[in-house]
């Protein structure tokens, strides 16, 4: 089996090496949930890649979105790059499930749009799973989804050999019940052409090259590897693999038997609807599955063919349906594996898993009461999470804050706090939102401007955070009237224009930043000393125990870190917050006291700012750019142009968050084109 090879020009620092061999111990003695506790800025990436190394199975890396799944692919690629590491999210673009809605008796059909690119990465992960154990799959949640049986997936790949005897005609067929597509025009991925005795193959996971099988009679006398945009040859070879251009694959054993059975449910529930004198439902359920059988029957396939997953697979009526998770388990051999899952930012992607299932299951629902889909649709679904728990065996929980899943169920958690750096947390205070002084009345926003001016004329740099947009305007525009360089950053604010601002600040054009949630920025700025968070007794998503620790941690780069709570109470999250903020402290202080460390700010080159200042969104945008460079690079305008129509689609339909995402990769490509 091929080790997993880490390189890293760093060595494990801090509490880094402690955290990994605890984690590792856990894993040996076969504990089925661990938790890595990290503060911000501790390097858990490193660290997971440090076990990942030392275990040396094959690994599950589970991230809330598609953008933090794409950074984080990124990462382990440059800590691995001689093993197998990929990219495994949701191939839509754009998808509508298909629904019901009972109140205005309207269907709506499914509709979608598929990512080439994407689907290609998903053949690659899946391919790497079943013929190596070196391999990381970077996934979102799409991979607790149906994806068809690995083990028949396996069954139908095809060896091709010199030494073969080649039928022509056999092997085309053969390809078409694999799904390949035959073209006359340029391959793609999963598609095949015939040019006289020359058979040309695009292999599903690949668009760089295709294999040339150069034929004489029955026999093969040449196999080459061809690069698809040169045309050069790179290699001559032997053999090759050729896995099948969809995951739902059935023999054709299987076909007839699933056919058989679809027949057997429909008419089982045809006769329900007819005792329910149901006849809309009754008519509506027997030619659309009809439909969908006849198509079955022609092609081998049918549009939702995944709605009859469990008749194909042989399952049991409740039985969850294979998902990537089957394919981890899957060992070369057909043998049971055994695999490492990691779960990213685990106080929001474990919550994320768990309300899958309920979701789907509310939507199939009504679409088998009301005729639309056969009562095994059903199994068609995403896993529940007690499916999810028992399919991963070991799982590692990541956060700077764990939820409460990792607090009831961990057997290990393992605190990572120490910086590299010997940065300790930020020292917290709390103050009144209104104060009765000697002069009178002091509000929140006065005594601010007072801490604020220190901490400039010291050279400081300072951040605030209020409630709403508007109230984040107002102060902004206030602090400008008291001739203080403030800037307010703001959602509407593209990336590269939200890096140009941070630049700004962190140069000295302004010194004070305001915004409504600094949070997903992913703000590294050495130069903040001081945090102001108002209205913090305001319980509620941004004034939570996770946000104000999280705000709290941007002060974490500067050895004079201050934040203050404006509160006229201390509510359960900041008494919270605060109380983890102090433990932190106290245990960063005493280890750096032990080992003879001066924590000392970070220094920054300014001039490398645009690099330095690339926040999390931009790092993830720009990665998942990397997915789709060669479509950009084929005609930069027209895909350009095609982003945009996407970012429309996903406004209308009210899909802000990947809006924005397609916005900043639009201002990414204007900008580098520009260059």
């Amino acid at each position: 089996m091929k080790k997993f090879k880490l390189k890293s020009k760093y060595k494990p620092a801090g509490d880094q090496d402690s955290a990994i061999k605890s984690i590792t111990s856990g894993l040996k003695k076969g504990l089925n949930i661990q938790t890595l506790h990290g503060a911000t800025g501790t390097g858990k990436t490193f660290v997971m890649a440090n076990i990942i190394k030392k275990i040396g199975k094959p690994t599950l890396v589970i991230a809330h979105n598609k953008t933090l799944a794409a950074q984080l692919a990124q990462e382990f690629k440059t800590f691995f790059p001689e093993n197998a590491v990929h990219y495994f999210v949701s191939y839509y673009d754009y998808y509508q499930p298909e629904a019901y809605v009972v109140a205005t008796d309207t269907f709506i059909e499914k509709d979608l749009q598929i990512n080439k690119e994407i689907d290609m990465l998903r053949h690659a992960s899946t391919q790497s799973l079943l013929t190596r154990d070196d391999v990381i799959i970077v996934a979102s949640v799409s991979c607790i989804y149906g994806l068809g049986s690995p083990s028949e997936y396996k069954k139908v790949f095809k060896m091709v050999s010199k030494k073969d005897i080649f039928k022509r005609t056999i092997f085309i067929k053969e390809l078409l019940e694999i799904f390949y597509e035959r073209t006359t025009a340029d391959l793609e991925p999963g598609k095949f052409r015939l040019i006289g005795n020359v058979l040309e193959i695009m292999p599903v996971n690949e668009e760089s090259f295709y294999y040339r099988i150069e034929t004489l009679g029955r026999r093969i006398i040449k196999i080459l590897i061809i690069d698809a945009t040169t045309r050069e040859i790179l290699e001559e070879i032997e053999s090759f693999f050729l896995f099948p251009a969809k995951h739902f694959i059935t023999s054709k054993e299987g076909h007839e038997k699933a056919i058989l059975e679809i027949k057997k449910e429909l008419k089982k529930q045809l006769s329900k609807f007819k005792k329910e004198d149901k006849f809309l439902e009754y008519q509506r359920l027997e030619r659309r599955t009809n439909y969908d059988l006849a198509m079955i029957r022609e092609i081998g396939y049918c549009s939702g063919i995944e709605n009859y997953s469990r008749h194909f697979s042989g399952k049991k009526a409740g039985e969850p349906g294979d998902s990537l998770l089957a394919y981890f388990a899957e060992g070369l051999n057909g043998e049971k594996r055994d695999f490492l899952t990691f779960v990213d930012e685990s106080h929001m992607t474990i919550p994320q898993i768990g309300g899958m299932y309920a979701a789907d299951a509310s939507r199939k629902k009504n679409l088998i009461n009301h005729g639309f889909r056969l009562p095994s649709a059903a199994d068609n679904r995403p896993l529940r999470f007690d499916e999810f728990e028992e399919k991963t065996n070991q799982m590692i929980c990541v956060s700077a804050t764990p939820g409460k899943y990792e607090k009831e169920f961990s057997k290990n958690t393992v605190q990572q706090i120490i910086r590299p750096t010997g940065l300790l947390d930020p020292v917290v205070e709390v103050r009144p939102i209104l104060e009765n002084t000697k002069q009178g009345y002091k509000g929140q926003v006065y005594d601010f401007i007072e801490e604020s001016q220190k901490t400039i004329s010291d050279g400081g740099r300072v951040l605030a955070t209020t409630l709403t947009k508007k109230m984040a305007e107002t102060l902004s525009e206030f602090l400008k009237d008291k001739n203080m360089k403030a800037v307010y950053l703001h959602s509407d604010i593209v990336t590269m224009e939200r890096i140009e601002i941070i630049s700004d600040f962190r140069a000295g054009k302004y010194d004070i930043l305001v915004g409504v949630n600094l949070l997903r920025e992913g703000l590294d700025m050495p130069e903040v000393e001081l945090i102001g968070i108002l209205d913090a007794d305001k319980e509620g998503f941004l004034r939570s125990e996770t946000a104000l620790i999280q705000t709290i941690g941007r002060a974490a780069r500067n050895e004079k870190g201050k934040v203050i709570l404006y509160a006229d109470k201390i509510t359960n999250s900041m008494e919270k917050a605060i109380g983890e903020t102090n433990r932190r402290r106290k245990i960063q202080k005493d280890y750096n006291k032990k080992h003879g460390i001066t924590p000392t700010t970070i220094k920054k080159n300014i001039h490398d700012i645009r690099e330095e200042m690339q926040s999390k969104h931009e790092e993830a945008v720009n990665a998942m750019l990397k997915v789709e460079k060669k479509k950009y690079d084929r005609a930069p305008e027209k895909f350009i142009k095609e982003k945009r129509g996407k970012m429309e689609e996903a406004v209308e339909r009210l899909d802000f968050e990947t809006a924005a995402i397609i916005r900043d990769e639009i201002a990414f490509l204007e900008k580098n084109s520009k260059k």
